[in-house]
């Protein structure tokens, strides 16, 4: 049997997006449109069978909530989700949540959301009423949250397309560890990421795709930056390393130039397939 794997990069920004606030562009050619980036998020879409189907039969999973989440969904055409994995609490990652209420009320069902401990803690501090009904309040909650996860364990998320298999790992994040998911086998995704160690990089090993923090050309305290990671892809002999999470001095054209081989600058939109 056929399995279907799709992923758009919804967002390869950094936390400030580009341009930013201000109309600050850096290094980046407003001209091209790939320079503009949005925080960043992804969309996984797994289905079996044949090569193309409607929306409805495949499962669907977002990873974070940008604070553009609500433009990113609009422009991918997102009409249901089945499940939010969170890499970590930062608000690049989790500060657009609220906007995940309209596929909540179009499914009529709380939305299932997978994270670990210390982001569980953060996310019930700023987001309560996103999980629970506070005294007073008319809305229901709209998420459901799920049984802690942490790095080693697998998950099974279901849908109309099938099981989606996500193998949680941790990594580095400066003073914090972020998770960071494989799917189905075929494609990682780590967009903050300072330090991997060994289990991780047996959970990377060969991997078809790997999306992987580039934050800037000079090293950072709680990022990659762009040489660290093409090492990173060396080492883990992955088939493609596409950089995302990428700050106001990584032009596209002067990035994609300067990569090698099969290593790819990361675009808000760019959608990566895998058949298997």
């Amino acid at each position: 049997m056929i399995r279907n794997l799709k992923v758009t990069l919804l967002g390869t920004g950094s936390s400030g997006g580009v341009p930013r606030v201000g109309g600050d562009w850096g290094a980046c050619d407003p001209k091209q449109p790939r320079n503009r980036r949005r925080r960043c998020s992804i969309l996984v879409e797994y289905w079996e069978g044949k090569e193309t189907v409607p929306q409805e039969e495949k499962t669907i999973v977002l990873v974070d909530t940008s604070p553009d989440l609500r433009e990113q969904l609009l422009d991918s055409g997102t009409r249901h989700i089945d499940a939010v994995l969170f890499t970590h609490d930062h608000g690049d990652q989790t500060n657009g949540m609220d906007d995940l209420r309209a596929l909540a009320y179009r499914k009529r069902t709380q939305i299932p959301v997978f994270m670990n401990e210390f982001t569980k803690t953060a996310l019930l501090q700023r987001f309560r009423y996103c999980f629970e009904k506070p005294d007073g309040r008319i809305h229901p909650p709209i998420l459901d949250l799920q049984a802690l996860i942490q790095g080693g364990e697998i998950l099974e998320i279901s849908g109309a397309g099938g099981k989606i298999k996500v193998e949680v790992f941790e990594v580095g994040h400066g003073n914090v560890d972020s998770l960071a998911f494989k799917f189905c086998d075929q494609l990682a995704y780590s967009p903050d990421v300072h330090t991997i160690d060994k289990q991780a990089f047996e959970v990377l090993d060969e991997v078809n795709v790997w999306v992987v923090d580039a934050l800037r050309y000079h090293e950072s305290p709680s990022h990659a930056h762009a040489d660290k990671a093409l090492q990173w892809g060396a080492q883990t002999r992955c088939k493609q390393l596409i950089f995302t999470n990428m700050h106001i001095d990584m032009d596209y054209g002067t990035l994609r130039s300067e990569l090698p081989g099969n290593q790819v600058v990361g675009y808000d939109g760019m959608e990566i397939h895998q058949q298997f």
